[in-house]
């Protein structure tokens, strides 16, 4: 038996956007392992995926879980804190003893958004909410933990499933005639398989030692604003037929949030370039391959 078809990952979060383009995914040759809830819990503070690695092989960890209720964190950042600071240590200890290397999907809320340019990965982190503050600790805990690892910032993660932003502009279109959607906010929309096709390609660098620990940028090429995003899912959706709804600009002052949102959350992926030759397509070609498939489905069910 070859050595690739001797790897098996580790995968959390399997039923989320990223987690779960990795299960319907896989790459070649890798046995995905993506327990439900009931079998691997990160809000565990007892959690141990020691006996998982050693009975299924594992030969790496990609931790894609994470509370990513960012407003609701603001009333229990212990809970967040918890999923999504401590669990990722504990993965990443787990991975230390196992020697496996771990990759860890971060976020851009990380740094404080005030920064007038794109956010390369050295600079200084500062987040603005507890969301931020969890996720910053659990990048702390992998590196701290003596791990391999690698850690994907990301930012503005949809797809044709789940619960995402994308998703929800379309069903507010068919219910509204007049939206009104952020527009001082400005970040890189990106898509979940896209990320996930990365994670993939990290990972097995990470296991075949070419590549040494580190933090990376992964998102979409190009930028906009939320109203921006809204604008060109609607216009795609028009294409198939739904009626575009009048969308007008908000500043984030006339849409309150329990919890603040970076202004800046532009994240550049020119590292990942350098380092593994990954370029994501831009960000309209990607929402507009999410927006034709949730379309699409839509039509044929």
């Amino acid at each position: 038996m070859a050595e690739r078809d001797r790897q098996a990952w580790l995968v959390t979060g399997g039923s989320g956007q990223v987690g779960g383009a990795l299960v319907a995914n896989p790459p070649p040759g890798v046995r995905v392992i993506a327990p439900g809830r009931d079998r691997l819990d990160l809000s565990d503070p007892t959690l141990d995926v020691t006996p998982l690695l050693a009975s299924q092989n594992i030969t790496a960890i990609v931790n894609c879980g994470a509370y990513t209720k960012v407003d609701q964190a603001e009333d229990d950042e212990a809970f967040a804190l918890q999923v999504n600071g401590i669990a990722p240590g504990q993965l990443a200890h787990a991975a230390r003893e196992a020697d496996i290397p771990i990759v860890q999907i971060s976020t851009d809320y990380v740094f404080a958004g005030d920064k007038p340019g794109f956010y390369s990965e050295g600079d200084a982190t500062g987040p603005r909410s507890a969301y931020g503050r969890t996720k910053l600790a659990g990048e702390q805990a992998v590196i701290a933990s003596g791990a391999r690892y690698a850690i994907l910032r990301t930012a503005w993660v949809f797809s044709a499933e789940g619960s995402n932003f994308v998703r929800t502009m379309l069903r507010l279109g068919r219910e509204r005639e007049t939206l009104g959607v952020v527009a001082d906010q400005i970040g890189c929309p990106t898509h979940a398989g896209d990320l996930a096709e990365a994670a993939i390609l990290v990972t097995r660098a990470l296991e075949a030692g070419t590549m040494s620990n580190g933090i990376w940028h992964v998102v979409n090429g190009g930028e906009t604003s939320w109203h921006g995003l809204a604008a060109h899912v609607f216009a795609r959706a028009e294409k198939h037929g739904q009626r575009a709804p009048v969308v007008n600009r908000l500043t984030s002052a006339e849409y309150p949030t329990n919890a603040p949102r970076p202004a800046n959350s532009r994240l550049a992926t020119n590292k990942l370039k350098a380092d593994f030759g990954i370029v994501l397509r831009d960000w309209q070609e990607a929402a507009s391959a999410a927006v034709d498939a949730i379309m699409t489905y839509e039509r044929d069910i």
